[in-house]
């Protein structure tokens, strides 16, 4: 079965699509590099942030309020870039540390920071 489109429809969806579009690219940059911290695991207590002055490096510094070892790295959403994890850290109780990681030079940046056990 073969359907045919109208020339009047398919302006119409020419239309809709350029719309969107046209939406899509006029969103605020700030919009792109929004950075949003996920929950952290239970028995560590973590910021999680962008460097200073580099938007394409993140950070999760943790602290162990549990009583066993725990293992803890911060994970990357990139952009368009892949996403990273940064180096494995494990904490005894009482213990804190930091694991850093860095997003490729292209793209928006870091999108969300989490910190995975």
């Amino acid at each position: 079965m073969k359907l045919c489109m109208g020339s009047l429809s398919g302006a119409v969806l020419r239309g809709a699509v350029v719309a969107g579009m046209t939406a899509a690219l006029a969103a605020p940059a700030t919009a792109a590099i929004a950075v949003t911290p996920m929950a952290t695991p239970p028995g560590l207590s973590c910021d999680t942030g962008k460097h200073e002055i580099d938007d394409y490096t993140g950070y999760a510094l943790c602290r162990n309020n549990g009583t066993t070892a725990q293992t803890f790295w911060v994970h990357l959403v990139c952009g368009w870039s892949p996403d990273v994890d940064g180096e494995h850290v494990t904490l005894n109780p009482g213990q804190s540390g930091q694991s850093t990681a860095h997003c490729a030079g292209i793209g928006t940046g870091i999108g969300e920071i989490s910190v995975q056990p």
